[in-house]
């Protein structure tokens, strides 16, 4: 029953299972699986002033009803309802008209004098009660399906062109009539009693139409803990067998370019720097392949550690790859490797879309013959042309905008080989332990000496160029940062160019002031970046390209136009470009935070400068997608659990998880073959990141 097409429910048919196949609602087992996206209390509005943001949802009796004239672009009908407690109330359908077919056919059948009806709508707030209705559904007190849509708790989906709230409604009511029973129990009783969890047709029934949000958050629990269980298991499984792996070559610390590299660097390392290094450097000389995550702060030095590891492979005669999401990231990163490998025999070559096709070539080949020592790119790294005789380490930087396919796609590219992903705000312990289960973590926990805290606050356009001039005046330079480069109709933002220009002619005339963004070509970028750095100009103008890798010490404030627009991490990280001399640093936003989340983001930024607390609060915000990247929570698989609340849950999975693997390593017992079939399908077989053999 559970593989049963969706064509064949009531209502659907085949032209209709083709828009549900693009939910990933196939059969009517995948249909169980499509969980709403929110639930509406539909439940009665009682009377008074309408709720300010929720349905008014009203029963009551059609004294009147009909079409009416609108425009050609519009067509209306409205009815008048009698509303116990609420009086009589307009009720106005909108839709746009149509020439095949009459757009209101049905209410014309539906909404007939005489008839009860409830509706579900939005109105204008008025002063003491609902007068009008606008209405987005309306359903007869005698449908039998009526009590799916009103008078509850109700389902809101995920929909696609074509597809109706009310359809979708149905059409998974029906298939939980005719296939909850018939889904398989994975989770061993044992467990289930343990944790005081749901049987699982029961928490299938309950996550779609649960009868209160108590019985929904035990529905969402059952289901949540399922899924982290089966994520916890795959993590467990994985790290134990990349310890059974051996690699097959060795590392020894030669110090032919870890010394002068050292020395060239022209300051100290910090304590956490150098404990990071020697745990890294110490994990790659281990006969199993390192995964290991090195997370710090903005400005914490990760690049250096980083460089320390890739040195260390290059000294042994071995390759590296640097990989970075983004052309500028790469760019970037090449820069500032070519500046502290400056005198050292270390080659390195760039590999993005952006690189000409001739220097493309001239890379490929040399990456080929062993000639290049770290290879610096994006996912162009990852392209079958790219072949890499001697390739041990690699790194990713801002690795939560990779997939887990992608990670190990570039670990394909040689034998097994050492991974250092590099993050720089802080994961969240529960992200961490869901994301990076099968990883072991360094933390650099420490700024370098001489960075100094950056005082962030809100100010307007004026405050801000007036505090900037006066920053220039003591000798020092400033970044004014927007959130797109060219003026667009649709959007009322800032534009880097064109604000270049007023910054130039209007506002600091007699100031330099250069820009800097991501369509200018590399060699301009990084022309301008280091004609900044020298002081050759007092304020740059630039879009996020400056968000990572730029180093200047003499720059002291930091701008922010539109800081509403920009997410919390992005935020701390331009911050992170000012405060790396001895003078007092500055973080200007220039915020028109006219929602709840944009005021909390600018807030939490003038509150605290701890990337670790950014981290929760991003994850609060924005929920796991945006903080995980779009790749990696979809292939985490996560649809009832929230990472941002079920810490708790996670951690009891994670223990489970671990007790079930040592008293069952292969999950061989009869008990467990349900969920050695589940991880086959869908870590072995969709990930293949785990040998369940």
């Amino acid at each position: 029953m559970l593989e049963k097409p969706v064509q064949f429910l009531h209502g659907v048919g085949p032209r209709r299972a083709e828009l549900f196949e693009k939910l990933g609602a196939r059969t009517l087992g995948e249909l169980l699986y499509h969980f709403p996206r929110e639930w509406e209390d539909r439940r009665a509005t009682p009377p008074g002033p309408p709720p300010a943001d929720g349905p008014v949802v009203l029963c009551g009796r059609v004294k009147r009803a009909g079409p009416r004239r609108a425009g050609p672009r519009l067509a209306i009908f409205d009815a008048t309802l009698q509303v116990p407690g609420h009086g009589a109330v307009e009720a106005v359908w909108f839709k746009r008209p149509s020439r095949r077919y009459d757009v209101f056919q049905r209410l014309k059948r539906e909404v007939l004098p005489g008839r009860d009806l409830w509706i579900v709508g939005r109105c204008e707030p008025g002063l003491f009660r609902v007068s009008e209705v606008s209405v987005d559904e309306s359903y007869p007190l005698e449908d039998p399906a009526c009590g799916l849509h009103v008078g509850r708790l109700v389902p809101v989906y995920p929909l696609t062109e074509g597809l109706s709230a009310r359809l979708v409604r149905e059409a998974v009511a029906q298939a939980l009539e005719a296939a909850a029973g018939a889904v398989a129990e994975v989770v061993p009783q044992s467990l289930l009693s343990r944790r005081s969890l749901l049987a699982l047709p029961q928490a299938l029934a309950g996550i779609h139409f649960p009868a209160s949000r108590a019985e929904l958050e035990e529905c969402r629990k059952r289901l949540a803990y399922e899924e982290l269980l089966f994520l916890e298991l795959a993590w467990t499984l994985k790290r134990r067998q990349a310890r059974e792996v051996a690699k097959g070559y060795a590392y020894e610390i030669r110090r032919s370019l870890l010394t002068p590299f050292r020395a060239a660097l022209g300051f100290e390392l910090t304590h956490a720097q150098k404990r990071v290094i020697n745990e890294i450097l110490d994990d790659m000389r281990d006969p199993a392949p390192m995964t290991r995550l090195l997370q710090g702060d903005v400005g914490s030095g990760k690049t250096v550690v980083a460089l320390a590891a890739l040195l260390l492979a290059v000294e042994n005669g071995y390759q590296g790859a640097f990989m970075a999401p983004t052309e500028i990231l790469a760019e970037q990163h090449h820069w500032t490797l070519s500046r502290f490998l400056r005198g050292l025999p270390v080659r390195t070559a760039l590999l993005t879309s952006r690189v000409p096709k001739k220097a493309r070539e001239k890379a490929l080949a040399e990456i080929a013959r062993g000639d290049i020592d770290i290879a610096l790119g994006t996912h162009a790294l990852l392209e079958s042309d790219v072949l890499f005789p001697r390739l041990r380490l690699a790194v990713i930087d801002e690795q939560h905008r990779f997939g887990v396919r992608q990670r190990a796609t570039l670990r394909q590219k040689g034998p097994p080989m050492d991974l250092l992903l590099m993050t720089a705000t802080p994961i969240p312990r529960t992200l961490s332990l869901a994301l990076y289960g099968d990883l072991d973590v360094s933390t650099l926990d420490e700024m370098p000496p001489g960075r100094t805290p950056v005082h962030t606050r809100r100010a307007s356009e004026a405050e801000a160029f007036e505090f900037i001039r006066a920053q220039v005046r003591e000798g020092r330079q400033a970044y004014v940062v927007y959130p797109i480069i060219e003026e667009s109709a649709a959007l009322d933002l800032k534009a880097a160019i064109a604000e270049h220009e007023r910054l130039k002619s209007e506002v600091f005339p007699d100031l330099r002031v250069a820009l800097v963004h991501g369509r200018l070509p590399g060699s301009k970028k990084i022309a301008v970046m280091e004609e900044f750095a020298a002081g050759k100009w007092d304020v740059l103008a630039a879009t996020p390209v400056i968000e990572v890798g730029v180093d200047v010490a003499n720059a002291t404030v930091m701008a922010v136009q539109n800081a509403e627009r920009f997410g919390l991490a992005s935020l701390h990280q331009l911050r992170g470009r000012v405060g790396r001399g001895a003078a007092a640093s500055h973080c200007l936003l220039i915020a028109d935070a006219k929602t709840p989340e944009a005021r909390r983001r600018i807030g939490v930024l003038c509150e605290t400068t701890d990337g670790f607390r950014i981290g929760e609060e991003d994850l609060k915000l924005r929920g796991p997608g945006e903080a995980l990247g779009t790749a990696q929570h979809g292939e985490l698989g996560l649809r009832a659990a929230d990472l941002a609340r079920d810490a708790d849950l996670l951690l009891a999975a994670r223990s489970d998880a671990e007790a079930l693997l040592a008293a069952d390593p292969r999950l061989a017992d009869d008990g467990h073959r349900a969920l050695r079939e589940r991880l086959v399908s869908q870590y072995q077989r969709k990930w293949e990141s785990i040998d369940v053999a």
